[in-house]
């Protein structure tokens, strides 16, 4: 294998003419020139200079390899220095993929941080529910999947990833304004046993369902999206109710409708995830700091 340290002494040495001028302008003795091209030419097989007297003459193999050693030692500088910038934060890519509600909440203040302090890493933002987004993170589809689980669930399979907790997010009615339980402090959830339900995604409908049937009643979901404003926008204009997690609530402006609290508290629990490997790049561990930092506000 041709080291590049034997490279820059043979274009030395090429470029002076002998081992001793090679050795004054590197910096080393002339023994220690002679040791490095006897190596050099023991690795690709044949001689490389012609010794004659105190000049030196490079072989037509030796001639072929100075050639091409300029361009083998600038792409390895560019190398060293594309790498060296994003081991210091000043450059880097980072994949991250979001649930849409973390998208509007956690992963602006978390971005906006991040490229104030460190302008030349980039972001780029996709978004996807778990378990789709954890899966892209085991596929190498990204490098941190924003992703949450329900508590008293059973909790997803996470062994062999990195788990970043960010906070505690917690389910919370929506009604609308002229609803009789709009001005209550807090509700059971059978109270709204014969309510009309709007549900959103597939999961939170699947956790939906769950906490009613352990309530007692089958709830009567008459219309379901994926998209929280328009959930907002169908309770607002009284078609019906809606449990939705407090993240949610934030990302958009409810209009015509009232937020009560659900007892028996239901929860999920909102974290960062990232692989083993994946949490030691520099870039992708400052931006598992960032969400964390947004998250605490």
């Amino acid at each position: 294998m041709i080291e590049a340290r034997h490279l820059r002494v043979l274009r030395a040495v090429a470029a002076t003419g002998s081992f001793s001028a090679a050795g004054r302008e590197l910096g080393c003795t002339q023994p220690a020139v002679s040791q490095q091209m006897k190596a050099l030419e023991a690795s690709v097989g044949t001689p490389l200079l012609i010794r004659t007297g105190r000049e030196m003459r490079l072989t037509e193999a030796g001639e072929a390899l100075v050639k091409h050693a300029a361009s083998i030692l600038s792409g390895l500088t560019a190398a060293e220095e594309e790498v060296a910038a994003i081991a210091g934060l000043r450059a880097g890519r980072v994949r991250l993929v979001s649930f849409p509600s973390g998208s509007s909440t956690l992963v602006p203040t978390a971005l906006a941080a991040l490229r104030a302090a460190h302008p030349g890493t980039r972001v780029f933002l996709e978004e996807a529910e778990p378990p789709e987004s954890v899966e892209k993170l085991r596929d190498g589809d990204c490098d941190i999947a924003l992703a949450f689980r329900y508590e008293g669930t059973g909790g997803e399979e996470w062994d062999d990833l990195v788990v970043r907790p960010l906070l505690t997010d917690r389910l919370v009615a929506l009604v609308p304004e002229r609803h009789p339980l709009a001005a209550a402090g807090s509700v059971a959830i059978g109270e709204f046993a014969g309510e009309s339900w709007i549900a959103g995604c597939p999961r939170c409908r699947g956790q939906l369902v769950e906490v009613c049937r352990d309530a007692g009643f089958e709830p009567r979901i008459d219309f379901a999206t994926d998209d929280y404003p328009a959930v907002v926008g169908l309770v607002g204009a009284g078609l019906g109710v809606a449990v939705l997690p407090e993240l949610a609530i934030e990302s958009v402006r409810p209009k015509r409708a009232r937020t009560v609290t659900v007892e028996p508290p239901v929860r999920r629990e909102i974290v960062a995830l990232t692989l083993p490997d994946l949490a030691q790049v520099p870039a992708v561990a400052a931006t598992l700091d960032r969400l964390a930092r947004a998250a605490a506000r």
